[in-house]
């Protein structure tokens, strides 16, 4: 522990980035050390509501300050999943405030860990890609770019999930004749040892497959666009354009579409690196925004929610790279 913090006294910022599937928690002390930590599961206020989701992650945080020795921090940097609109930042900072953490409070959607955890600056775009997909951007002016990213009722198409389905419904018409052929119809039901389209639907449907399994056939929809089956290649692509048509929006509205910029890739289907998929950014991205740089976020996300903490409190740059440090063993 270290000696800034020791016996009870406060640290400077306490970093919480809470995703959908698990949250991570960290102490940083004033001097850039990571003197405490914790893991928890999913942050999910849409289905437990706010006062439940928030006891939860009381709960990590208390882990942490324990290891840390303290009782309260500075500031509270907190991204969070489901904090979509700025209204819903506010009422989970409120909901955060009230547990006295810290003396200050800020909340923020989790895509802004992914990009501040890969950018030397509050600087940059970054597209999430994961279950679903998010787009955010950032500049040092405190200027961001972000989407509702709600799913089709705010326009967005893709993610882990959603090229499940898609590939699920070209199967299934492939089959049963309303639609061309494909070899996804072979590859979907053989993955989980069926032999037919019918016999998954059913399987699905009468939950002997578990649902949250569906997202295991992104992977064999990439494997069999990769063996060169046209629509499944089709779907890639889509995606990909997805991904570019988030970036260059996100870039022309900060006004960075003209200079240098980094463009983070992050998220379960994005930091894999599918080679069809991780080429077709690439090659859109250029074409889109000549000057973007794009590179794979593969740090911790609350390594980013630490940075924007010590962005705020105004810390040395020397902090921030003890910091980084610790998450990326350098």
């Amino acid at each position: 522990m270290s000696d800034t913090v020791r016996d009870g006294g406060r640290a400077s910022v306490l970093a919480v980035d809470a995703g959908n599937s698990k949250t991570d928690v960290a102490v940083i002390a004033p001097d850039g050390q990571v003197v405490g930590a914790a893991r928890g599961g999913g942050f999910r206020p849409p289905a437990v509501g706010v006062a439940k989701a928030v006891d939860d992650l009381a709960a990590v945080v208390r882990q942490a300050f324990a290891e840390a020795g303290i009782g309260s921090v500075d500031h509270v940097s907190a991204c969070l999943a489901n904090a979509d609109f700025p209204v819903e930042e506010e009422r989970l900072a409120t909901a955060l405030h009230a547990r006295a953490w810290g003396t200050t409070v800020e909340v923020r959607n989790d895509t802004f860990a992914i990009l501040r955890a890969g950018v030397a600056e509050p600087r940059g775009v970054a597209v999430v890609c994961g279950a679903g997909v998010n787009c955010v951007g950032m500049r040092p002016d405190g200027r961001t770019a972000r989407f509702p990213a709600l799913g089709r009722i705010s326009g967005d198409w893709g993610g882990g999930w959603g090229l499940a389905e898609e590939a699920m419904w070209h199967a299934a018409r492939a089959e049963d004749g309303r639609g061309g052929p494909t070899d996804l119809a072979r590859a979907l039901p053989a993955h989980f040892g069926l032999d037919s389209m019918d016999a998954l639907i059913e399987a699905l449907h009468l939950e002997h497959i578990p649902n949250a399994r569906r997202h295991e056939l992104t992977p064999v929809l990439f494997a069999t666009a990769t063996a060169g089956d046209p629509v499944a290649r089709a779907l890639v692509d889509r995606m990909a354009e997805e991904v570019v048509a988030m970036a260059a929006v996100a870039l022309t509205r900060l006004d960075l579409l003209g200079e240098e910029t980094p463009v983070l890739l992050g998220g379960g289907v994005l930091a894999a690196r599918h080679p069809l998929l991780d080429a077709r950014v690439r090659e859109a991205l250029a074409a889109a925004a000549p000057k973007a740089v794009p590179q794979v976020v593969t740090a911790a996300p609350v390594l980013g929610a630490a940075l924007l903490g010590l962005d705020h409190v105004g810390a040395l740059g020397a902090v921030h790279a003890r910091v980084r440090a610790h998450y990326e063993g350098g």
